[in-house]
């Protein structure tokens, strides 16, 4: 029996209302290249089964104390009825990309059952119109709740559900032990609450001195935020769970508030999804002629620009940038470790403000690093230890009121397997990202590299962005004018490395199915622009807080659940 951590319980909390906390993924898989040239379902299903026995996430369930006197826990069991779990739809006609996206919105929108081990999937058939995909491929949708994995650990979870090569192999014969948990006695549940409680107040105390200490240094290495030496002095003070708390929100003031967008709101019960293509090729084209950029800052510059030319269409783009809040992974080398989630969070501009696409790169670099500082002046892993000493409601409410009114969206980048993956032979040709949209922060774009290629794959509340296609497209062409305007430039330090060269073949194998050429980062014709009288330079009037949009918006019917 394992005890959720607090931020474990924390996503578990915030799971209310509209509000689902679970992430997922959906692969599609080209079967051509299982042994036979086809995968059946029963064989995905074994092969399944053989992987989840040595993955502890997928026996998992929870157990919830009565009362509330303690967090959860959760217990293995032995037996998982993989069926349940793992389910097989078929998409309608026309089955194109449209069609997929409709079904991954759709079953994102719901929530996880609780009762059983949180997560489930989905095998999609019918991929027969998507060009650029083969004909006969499959997509497998699976979702975890956050509770139970963050991005590190659902990376991991991918290596190890996967092969490296198309040949099946199965480790049925071979002996193993799964050890299952029996259930816990009400006893049992009361004595580990008050071990737990009395646990957290001696980390609370540690946690004071810590960050006592840490402010006090930060006011050294951060002269410049007169904020964060008050900040220390009054974590030097305080000796008490709540007053940490009350400082946390007050923190929070070391970031400007976000400005007023449509993404602001509470969530509806609907969701919209869908992706785009970066080469990692082309990342380093622009790392070769912009100097000192990473893929992170190229990652988080097309994110900028793509809703500056989402809002400016709109005539509501704010003269002050967006901000996004950005998990920064607290693992270290162990990815597989058995910690729950490891991660902290830091509020980011996207420089929405800026049209230049060169500058809006360098400004994002700048920024994250200056974001980075801030947080890690305190620690990255501050906003888990805190609130691993405070009960779940006061932890919610240190995010609804500390980072939520900082934040308009969330950036995500994740750094995933380099090489070509197998699902019962069939080979791993996309993987995207659905994360998470929740109140007040209602558009969420995540990126995750795999095999030379960066899938970037966006997750919003379907009220306030009802023409997701149209949006996809605003980040297809930021991509393309980041791109465009850094081969303009001179060449750095920093060397492209070329399709095809042996350097490639050493950082990737290349995908043998192209892309959809409406995912890749190349402008498409007739692209709906910003309308005439809309496009306003950085520095002038700032938009009020629209009215949640229409599902019509745009002028495209909404996709989604």
């Amino acid at each position: 029996m394992k005890p959720l951590s607090g931020l474990d319980n924390l996503f578990l909390y915030m799971e209310h209302g509209n509000q689902h906390m679970h992430v997922a993924s959906v692969g599609i898989y080209d079967q051509r290249t299982a042994p036979g040239g086809s995968v059946r379902f029963k064989q995905i299903l074994d092969f399944f089964s053989d992987r989840i026995r040595h993955q502890k996430v997928f026996r998992r369930r929870l157990v919830v104390p009565p009362f509330g006197i303690g967090r959860p826990y959760w217990v293995e069991d032995a037996d998982i009825d993989v069926e349940f779990h793992v389910r097989h739809v078929a998409l309608p006609a026309p089955g194109d990309w449209r069609q997929l996206m409709i079904q991954v919105a759709r079953v994102h929108s719901r929530p996880l059952d609780r009762s059983k081990p949180l997560w489930e999937a989905y095998v999609i058939e019918g991929l027969d119109n998507i060009p650029g995909i083969a004909k006969g491929s499959f997509a497998f949708y699976s979702k975890f709740h956050h509770a139970a994995v963050d991005g590190e650990a659902g990376a991991q979870i991918l290596q190890n559900i996967h092969s490296l090569t198309n040949e099946i192999e199965s480790s049925f014969d071979q002996p193993s032990v799964v050890v299952a948990d029996r259930e816990p006695t009400l006893l049992e549940l009361y004595s580990r609450a008050i071990a737990s409680r009395g646990s957290q107040l001696l980390d609370a105390g540690k946690l004071l001195a810590e960050l006592g200490g840490k402010a006090a240094q930060a006011s050294v290495n951060l002269a410049a935020s007169g904020k964060l030496v008050e900040l220390g002095q009054k974590l030097l003070s305080e000796n008490s769970v709540e007053g940490l708390s009350r400082i946390a929100m007050e923190a929070s003031s070391v970031f400007k508030r976000k400005p007023a967008t449509r993404f602001d709101e509470k969530v509806s019960p609907h969701r919209v999804v869908d992706a785009m293509f970066m080469s990692l090729d082309d990342c380093a084209t622009v790392r070769a002629h912009v100097q000192g950029v990473t893929i992170n800052d190229i990652f988080i510059a097309t994110c900028g620009g793509a809703v500056r030319r989402y809002l400016d269409s709109k005539g509501e783009l704010p003269e002050q940038s967006l901000s996004a809040l950005m998990p920064i992974s607290t693992r270290g080398a162990n990815k597989s470790a058995d910690v729950g989630n490891q991660v902290g969070m830091v509020p980011v501009p996207v420089c929405s403000d800026i049209a230049d696409p060169v500058v809006r790169l360098h400004a994002a670099h700048k920024g994250a690093r200056l974001a980075a500082d801030l947080s890690g002046s305190l620690g990255h892993d501050f906003t888990a230890k805190l609130v691993q000493v405070v009960p779940a409601m006061v932890a919610e409410s240190i995010i609804e009121r500390g980072l939520v009114p900082l934040c308009n969206t969330t950036v995500s980048n994740v750094r995933g397997p380099n090489v070509p993956l197998y699902l019962a032979g069939a080979r791993l040709q996309i993987f995207l990202p659905v994360s998470i949209a929740f109140n007040g922060i209602g558009l969420n774009m995540t990126g995750f590299s795999y095999n030379g290629a960066l899938w970037v794959c966006f997750v919003a509340c379907r009220d306030m962005l009802p023409d997701p296609r149209f949006f996809r497209q605003c980040l297809i062409e930021s991509f393309a004018e980041i791109l465009e305007a850094a081969r303009a430039l001179p060449q750095h330090g920093h060397k492209a490395v070329k399709a095809g060269s042996g350097k490639a073949r050493k950082q990737a194998v290349k995908m043998e199915v192209n892309p959809p050429p409406y995912i890749t980062a190349e402008p498409v014709a007739g692209a709906k622009a910003p309308r005439k009288g809309q496009r306003r330079a950085a520095g002038k009037k700032s938009a009020k807080r629209p009215a949640r949009a229409k599902r019509s918006a745009a002028g495209e019917k909404a996709t989604g659940g």
